[in-house]
């Protein structure tokens, strides 16, 4: 990528329990000195990003930009938002439902920095409406590079988020 300039791609990830996605670095090694971190709906550990999501299983419907500067949090378009550092030994991340048979992986664009720290923000809607007819499905990856930071919670509306 150029500079200012963003990719962003839709994808569905099936997750047949649990309630979880991931996202995943390419390479799996190196990530001795990683410390493991997580806030509200997200955590990282090693190269795997987990992801709760609004429901326990189907599929997941997932929005991913990848951009070379911050692109702004989506403040009006969803309930809970927060950020967390991320390490990219490989440059380049795929995502996939938790499944107990072979996982489906669905390959994102390179990242914009190659291998190297980033920051991911996720957005989440309807948390708490799983089962109910009012139910959506809306999930929200924003990843840019940036310095190490603690994670922080931009916005937390849904009853799940105060849990």
């Amino acid at each position: 990528m150029s500079n200012n300039e963003t990719s962003t791609v839709r994808l569905t990830v099936e997750v047949q329990d649990c309630g979880i996605a991931h996202l995943l670095d390419k390479d799996p090694g190196g990530y001795a000195d990683t410390p493991a971190q997580s806030i509200g709906f997200i955590a990282v550990e090693q190269g795997c990003v987990t992801l709760h999501i609004t429901h326990q299983w189907g599929p997941a419907n997932f929005t991913v930009t990848i951009a070379d500067r911050d692109p702004g949090a989506d403040l009006a378009g969803y309930e809970d938002i927060v950020e967390i550092g991320y390490v990219s030994m490989s440059g380049e991340v795929e995502m996939t439902g938790f499944t107990f048979d072979e996982a489906v992986m669905s390959r994102l664009p390179p990242l914009p920095a190659g291998p190297g720290t980033y920051r991911i923000r996720y957005h989440v809607k309807g948390m708490d409406l799983e089962g109910t007819e009012d139910a959506v499905d809306d999930h929200y990856l924003q990843i840019w590079p940036a310095l190490p930071a603690d994670p922080v919670v931009v916005k937390a509306t849904s009853d799940a988020s105060q849990y």
